[in-house]
């Protein structure tokens, strides 16, 4: 049984991407559920401009979640440049707010803007103050796309893990978990790169340095940074139990979720223990989520 720690949801059909339905709605979502034994989910809101048709409310995520509370978690949302786009804007009394709601955590935050702009760096330490972890989409360049931003090798989040270690981050997306290894070619920054893992990367060098960066393995990328090299794979899920995280990142009723299957035969062909899938397919969350 898993819990999701990253998935999309619209209460109404909401506009297409090319002509197909973009995010799956919550009763859609839960037969997709029922097919991959999914118990329980976290459900992020859009409200980054940059990455939704139409942003998304986390009033929206917060009535949903009411009406299905054995399955979904809310998070809420918080531009960094909410309250006036000042980096010195109040965010923690929105962040206080949501809490209260129910809100376990902030994400996923895609405002296209670099980790070290300092409306970001407001948003993590009010997120520190108020005790909520944040789940961030990483981005390769700054406009033409959504994500926080950093360079090859990424010294802008580990300035920030640096700077906030109270703060747990959520690392996501194709630009994070490309950097499972040295990048061959820049472009490796924006998909899936499928050359073996011959030396380590940024990713597993922050997670041995820093221990409030977290793994969220949802999405193809995720995927693909277990994937691409399955022996250091099991080395990577067996190094970082504590901190690693099952997810799909589901939007359109019809999103592939290839990581159930790979943490499956992983775990069947004993190159990771039942223990270790358990932890990563919901004991971890449980915990960062205050569940047990």
């Amino acid at each position: 049984m898993f819990i999701d720690i990253h998935v999309h949801t619209r209460r109404f059909i909401s506009p297409s991407r090319g002509g197909k339905q973009a995010y799956a709605t919550p009763r859609q979502l839960l037969e997709r559920y029922e097919s991959i034994a999914v118990r329980s989910a976290v459900l992020l809101p859009g409200v980054n401009p940059e990455c939704a048709y139409v942003p998304q409310s986390n009033e929206e995520i917060l009535e949903i979640c009411k009406s299905y509370p054995d399955r979904f978690i809310p998070f809420c949302n918080i531009d960094p440049r909410a309250m006036a786009n000042s980096a010195g804007a109040p965010l923690n009394e929105l962040m206080s707010f949501y809490k209260e709601q129910g809100c376990k955590g902030i994400g996923e935050i895609c405002a296209n803007l670099p980790f070290q702009d300092p409306l970001v760096q407001n948003l993590f330490k009010h997120a520190q103050a108020e005790g909520l972890p944040v789940t961030f989409h990483m981005a390769a360049q700054i406009g033409g796309i959504y994500g926080l931003y950093d360079e090859p090798g990424l010294p802008q989040l580990e300035s920030s893990l640096r700077a906030w270690p109270g703060l747990k981050f959520l690392g996501h997306s194709q630009t994070f978990w490309a950097e499972m290894a040295p990048l061959e070619k820049m472009e490796d920054r924006y998909g899936y790169p499928r050359y073996p893992i011959k030396e380590e990367g940024a990713v597993p060098r922050l997670m041995r340095r820093y221990e409030n960066l977290l793994g969220d393995l949802s999405a193809g990328s995720g995927h693909n940074a277990l994937a691409r090299d399955m022996d250091y794979a099991a080395n990577f899920l067996n190094e970082f139990q504590d901190r690693l995280f099952f997810g799909t990142d589901i939007c359109a009723p019809d999103t592939p979720t290839p990581l159930v299957d790979l943490l499956l035969r992983l775990r069947d062909e004993k190159k990771i223990s039942a223990e270790v899938f358990e932890k990563i397919a919901r004991v971890n969350a449980e915990k960062l989520l205050g569940l047990i």
